[in-house]
């Protein structure tokens, strides 16, 4: 589903470049505040899917959750496939961005609940692994097909998806937690790869039970005072920072915006086929975290990503704004090549450990509303950051607007470098 997410997202920015020029697919033109708006509706949905989700995840469950995202993944391309004015677009930006917002709420908790504490972190960022493939396809489905064959081509997902999951069984922890624990030794024996009433599965089983019931013997109410405990304040304070330079570095803002982007930079090559280039980017910049972030751990790729980014955002404002005043057109490759190292740069660490730092660096007793909270903060900002990025484009120009998210950069990093914990090789309950 994180695939098809991405999928969703990718589909904009080339299509985009379609539904502006004179051989628009669509019967109707799009201006560009309707383009704000197109882009920044995901960040509306991504809240409401992650209310709508935290307001279920201990009431039904992690599985129940994970089918019910389904529903708005596959109404999202029939709005595209029969969009007949600006508002039908409106509505399938909003469900992509339900989806995400559903999915990042449940999904994280999901796999930190299942995974085995020496595989987590590689497991978690697995999701920006996916995410980044499904961007990637949304480039080269929306660059090389016709609009209205895009939906007939991806409308399978949400099927496959649905089957798929009937087969997972809900997450242990769940299952002690709601005290059936006949489904939860299942469930654990099918996750852990252990036989059925071995040793091993009763040791493991016992120890996740003293484990669960410590946790809820310390869950003698949730109240507002849980929230302002030191460990809690600080797991604010690093997920806060983390978004913030998550979404004000407009790393987000650049993949919904990338064909524009790399069009008003100058850049000598195709600007889709410059978008599909920093799609496999992404991919690699995701896949080297998902191998190092449980051996060098978290904090070390979190500095290498945000000064990196901070460093090549100065250097495309730079080049963007002394290209408007000396000719460089014989230099026209640089701002690809800085675009990748910024894209490369952001997937190891600000983007493809997003998730797994949030849930690690909160206290256990308030991780699923803490979470949930952290989530909900994110898709404000993505709504505010894609509604104003392409307005910054307009009024700032290109060279400002890369020198303030680089400013962004350069914070989180001053932060991580001093403040940021290490959470590799830890448990969740530590």
């Amino acid at each position: 589903i994180v695939f098809g997410h991405g999928l969703g997202i990718g589909w904009l920015s080339p299509t985009l470049t379609k539904i502006q020029g004179p051989d628009s697919p669509l019967t109707f033109r799009v201006n560009i505040d309707e383009v704000s708006w197109l882009g920044s509706m995901i960040g509306l949905g991504s809240l409401c899917g992650n209310l709508v989700i935290a307001s279920l995840l201990e009431r039904t469950g992690r599985k129940f959750c994970i089918h019910l995202i389904a529903l708005p993944y596959a109404f999202l391309w029939f709005l595209i496939y029969f969009a007949k004015n600006i508002y039908f677009l409106y509505a399938a930006r909003f469900l992509c961005g339900f989806t995400g917002g559903s999915a990042y709420a449940v999904l994280p908790i999901f796999i930190s609940e299942i995974a085995d504490n020496n595989i987590r972190g590689a497991l978690a960022s697995m999701l920006m692994l996916s995410l980044n493939f499904g961007i990637l396809a949304g480039y080269i489905f929306s660059t090389y097909l016709d609009y209205h064959v895009v939906p007939l081509v991806v409308g399978v997902l949400p099927i496959a998806y649905f089957l798929g999951t009937l087969m997972v069984p809900e997450s242990a922890p769940y299952l002690v937690k709601t005290n059936r624990l006949n489904e939860a030794k299942k469930s654990l024996s099918y996750y852990k790869n252990l036989k059925e009433d071995s040793a091993d599965q009763r040791d493991k089983f016992e120890e996740l039970r003293l484990a669960v019931l410590s946790q809820q013997m310390n869950n003698t109410g949730f109240t507002y005072k849980d929230l302002i405990t030191k460990p809690a304040l600080k797991g604010f304070g690093a997920a806060g920072v983390l978004i913030m330079a998550n979404e004000f570095s407009n790393l987000f803002s650049f993949l919904n915006y990338m064909s524009d982007i790399l069009a008003k930079s100058g850049s000598i090559m195709d600007v889709n086929t410059c978008t599909i280039i920093i799609g496999i980017v992404q991919i690699f910049g995701a896949y080297t975290s998902t191998i190092y972030v449980d051996i060098v751990g978290r904090r070390l790729l979190m500095l290498i990503s945000s000064l990196g980014m901070g460093i090549g955002c100065i250097a495309f404002g730079c080049f963007t704004y002394f290209g408007e005043i000396y000719d460089l057109s014989d230099h026209m490759w640089i701002p690809l090549v800085l675009m990748i190292l910024i894209i490369y740069l952001g997937n190891i660490g600000l983007i493809g450990l997003l998730f797994v730092v949030i849930v690690e660096v909160y206290p256990a007793k308030i991780r699923s509303f803490a979470t949930s909270l952290s989530v909900m903060g994110m898709s404000i900002l993505v709504f505010v950051t894609l509604k104003i990025f392409p307005l910054l484009m307009h009024f700032w120009g290109i060279s400002a607007t890369m020198w303030f998210s680089s400013a962004f950069c350069i914070l989180a990093f001053i932060y991580f470098a001093f403040l940021l914990p290490e959470t590799k090789g830890k448990s969740m309950v530590e």
